[in-house]
């Protein structure tokens, strides 16, 4: 499988389960939007904290202004490999292409470890001195 235009870095397996993880805590104890319309509105808003994409989606471009517009903007994102699971974790019966956490809940620790892991280092905004 060809990867996707969009994607910036590849994702070990651990950091992909983590990522499906802190979308599940999110979405059990804070608060996620799911799509990229809404994802995208999020984002240019400065009100998404953490952002993951699903690398399967068709066609590319949906996704391909987000990771741009995360960068722009600072918000740390992931990306994990299918958009069923990804649809799953959010609490959906249907895959989504993309999640934006805007409350951590009891996902800020994971998402911390996660950024670390990742070499980006930058703490979520709630966490910082």
């Amino acid at each position: 499988m060809a990867k996707s235009i969009f994607v910036r870095f590849e994702m070990p397996k651990d950091l992909i389960n983590k990522t499906y993880e802190i979308i599940e805590m999110a979405r059990d104890s804070g608060k996620i939007r799911k799509g990229s319309n809404e994802v995208t509105k999020l984002i240019e808003r400065n009100q998404a904290k953490f952002v993951v994409m699903a690398e399967d989606t068709t066609p590319q471009e949906i996704l391909a202004h987000i990771p741009l517009l995360c960068e722009e903007k600072s918000i740390p994102f992931a990306y994990v490999p299918s958009r069923q699971e990804l649809g799953s974790a959010s609490g959906l019966d249907v895959p989504t292409a993309s999640v934006a956490v805007i409350d951590y809940g009891k996902s800020k620790i994971l998402i911390e470890s996660l950024m670390r892991k990742l070499g980006g280092g930058k703490k979520p905004e709630s966490a910082k001195a």
